[in-house]
């Protein structure tokens, strides 16, 4: 059963925004393998609040990213929320409106910020570091 053993080694990223070329900026930024130390990436694509809750409480995300410009909803109020409410909640992004909003990301308790416009590599070099340490050494 190689396919599920494949399939368990996939990364899975939750791409939150209410915007759908944000979302496909995100995913096209980071491609399907944006480190050769880590195995693929699996994208969830959320549009609402609820759904990135119910995603999170079920588990099986390895990584958030949310954009901290959705509406109504935004990344950094739901960061807060997934923080507070989520047992061990998996490492999140914020994609913040400007750089000068990283401290925003900060009281959302987020592990990283990431400012629009979305430079990819800075993007895939923030993604990869929070993925590193969850993935095991191979030998």
């Amino acid at each position: 059963m190689t396919d599920s053993t494949s399939q368990r080694s996939a990364l899975r990223v939750l791409v939150y925004s209410d915007d759908v070329n944000t979302r496909q900026q995100v995913i096209l930024a980071l491609g399907r393998r944006p480190h050769p130390d880590l195995p693929e990436l699996e994208y969830v694509e959320v549009a609402t609040e609820p759904v990135v809750i119910a995603n999170l409480d079920a588990g099986g995300i390895d990584l958030a990213i949310l954009d901290g410009e959705a509406v109504p909803a935004g990344g950094m109020g739901i960061a807060k929320q997934l923080k507070d409410e989520v047992y061990q909640c998996p490492p999140i992004v914020v994609l913040t409106g400007r750089p000068q909003d990283a401290w925003l990301a900060t009281w959302s308790r987020a592990e990283a910020a990431v400012p629009h416009p979305l430079d990819p590599i800075q993007l895939a070099e923030t993604v990869v570091s929070l993925l590193r340490p969850h993935v095991p050494a191979r030998t």
